[in-house]
């Protein structure tokens, strides 16, 4: 070999393939059989892993074996070469950790349970909206039931009674009541208490009040207002209505005492009539005369067994 041929052809113009063609074989190409591209003296670049050694600068430029320039960092300073990983000790990449250029540390991965936090608030959130607007749902039907316009009937105020065997309002606005025993009788009244179902303690009513001038008079105190109240009359009748007149303060009322057949009792049966019935009236504060008698067309056969007051005009 001489410094003007090396090889069949120069290197950048081996074939690789060229003893599969006739011009390459005229040359002496052979196939390959070790280092070589087959032809006769072809330059050999196969080197083992490892021989090339990075970052130093060739003394002598062989053909074939490129110079490795030299590489120059800031003034004054030599800039350093890559070195391959198998020029390590141990023929190795290094093992240490590549730490971040802000601080060094292993790099984080995303907020996972942040966002399971996130998706259980939202969750509760949609939960907590529904049962609130079914709550809100019930409420508002509810409401919308109270402001409905009722459709029973209202009751009207009236002077006529109501049938009814309780005397429990007198009771509840605490107001003066009292038996039959207790009045005072005139005109041929008296008491017994053979018919059974008077209100009055011990049973005791008042009888014979079917005469004309017949009368039980009630003086009542403890009024606490001027004003009106309501005349609560307990009594019996036989089957048949019956009526007497009211006098207040010595005033008789244009409102007769309407002593109805409201038990709906048999003609004849006492014991089966007894009821109530009531008046208007007007009362002044502390004493009043309250009086209800058998007068001159009246229908007087009756019972009488109780007497008591409610405040106000009342509709039962």
């Amino acid at each position: 070999m001489t410094s003007g041929n090396n090889g069949a052809t120069p290197p950048e113009d081996d074939d690789p393939f060229g003893y599969l063609y006739a011009d390459g074989q005229a040359n002496g190409a052979q196939p390959p059989s070790g280092g070589g591209y087959g032809y006769p003296n072809s330059v050999n670049r196969v080197r083992a892993v490892g021989q090339r050694q990075y970052g130093q600068q060739a003394t002598t430029a062989q053909y074939g074996q490129p110079t490795v320039p030299q590489q120059q960092g800031p003034h004054g300073q030599q800039a350093a070469h890559y070195a391959a990983p198998e020029t390590f000790p141990g023929g190795g990449a290094p093992t240490s950790p590549q730490q971040s250029s802000h601080g060094g540390g292993r790099g984080r991965g995303p907020n996972t349970k942040g966002l399971l936090i996130g998706a259980i608030a939202v969750v509760a959130a949609v939960v907590i909206g529904i049962v609130v607007a079914m709550a809100n749902g019930d409420s508002g039907g509810g409401k919308k039931n109270e402001g409905q316009a009722s459709t029973a009937p209202s009751t009207s105020q009236s002077s006529q009674p109501s049938p009814s065997n309780s005397n429990s309002e007198a009771s509840e606005e605490n107001l003066p009541t009292i038996d039959a025993k207790a009045l005072l009788l005139g005109g041929g009244a008296a008491t017994a208490s053979d018919v059974k179902g008077a209100k009055a303690d011990g049973g005791v009513y008042v009888t014979g009040f079917n005469t004309t001038g017949a009368s039980v008079t009630w003086n009542v105190s403890g009024i606490p207002k001027g004003g009106k109240y309501s005349l609560y009359t307990g009594y019996s009748v036989p089957g048949k209505d019956a009526t007497a007149t009211l006098t207040i303060n010595g005033t008789a009322s244009d409102s007769p005492v309407g002593l109805k057949n409201y038990a709906k009792a048999g003609e004849g049966d006492y014991e089966k009539g007894w009821t109530k019935t009531y008046n208007y009236i007007q009362l002044n504060k502390g004493t009043n005369t309250i009086k209800v008698s058998c007068e001159n067309g009246n229908q007087c056969d009756a019972l009488l067994d109780q007497m008591w007051l409610v405040s106000g005009w009342v509709d039962s």
